[in-house]
């Protein structure tokens, strides 16, 4: 069932094109610095947050939670990399699993720890498969979640896993470089996915330039993760070129 935040991502992506998500880690910047990201980045165009990170710790999760709420308005969802990370203040949530890996914790057990949080925190649960696509070098996803990415060549076998995501009741498919990615998801991976695989597709890792954002933006995923570009610059019209190149004006 297709919650209230899941319908309004759906609707604004029906009147924008797709939405750009800004991802912000807590272990990666101090709560003042993400409260400022989290401003600035609204002020440009971004239509939702993403709060997350590999190895972020309980305690500091929740304070730079704390900060991104009191300065932004946009919905909040997370973007865990543990059920440590399922706090309170979120919005909604990416339930995933990493389909693209088989280590058993991140494909299940992350999961069976993590939903008790969600419904505790009255967190709205968005069903996703997380791909991890192979990125020119070894991401902290995969050294994390001691899994290999997905072959970023082998567009069958990537689009297996989007049926089988589909298939087992996910709406939403996360194709990820990786957090430090050398090169982003292939734009012809992208086209083949939202031509033949039938989900909402969402892109990410790797993607520094407006240029390399309006490409595969300018197909139709359902939404556009920028992350670590941002941590090194925030002027305004820096990321105003990211929210035109997502939402194409």
């Amino acid at each position: 069932m297709i919650g209230p935040l899941e319908q309004q991502f759906l609707d604004r992506r029906a009147e924008v094109g797709p939405l750009w998500a800004v991802l912000l880690d807590p272990d990666s910047l101090p709560p003042q610095e993400l409260a400022a990201t989290a401003r600035e980045v609204q002020a440009a165009g971004a239509d939702l947050l993403l709060v997350g990170g590999s190895s972020a710790a309980p305690g500091v999760f929740e304070s730079g939670m704390k900060a991104i709420r009191e300065q932004s308005t946009l919905p909040v969802v997370l973007f865990p990399g543990s059920y440590h990370q399922v706090v309170a203040g979120a919005h909604g949530i990416l339930f995933q699993t990493l389909l693209s890996g088989r280590n058993p914790q991140y494909l299940a057990e992350e999961q069976v720890m993590g939903a008790p949080r969600v419904l505790a925190h009255g967190i709205e649960p968005i069903p996703t498969a997380y791909l991890l696509i192979e990125s020119g070098v070894p991401t902290t996803v995969q050294k994390v979640s001691g899994t290999q990415p997905l072959d970023r060549d082998d567009h069958e076998r990537v689009l297996h896993h989007v049926w089988a995501a589909r298939m087992m009741g996910m709406r939403w498919v996360y194709l990820e470089a990786g957090s430090g990615a050398q090169q982003p998801v292939p734009v012809e991976l992208v086209r083949r996915v939202l031509s033949e695989g039938g989900v909402n597709l969402i892109v990410g890792g790797g993607l520094r330039t407006p240029e390399s954002i309006r490409e595969r933006a300018s197909l139709g995923p359902a939404m556009i993760v920028t992350g670590n570009v941002l941590e090194q610059r925030r002027d305004a019209s820096f990321l105003r070129e990211f929210a035109q190149a997502v939402h194409g004006e």
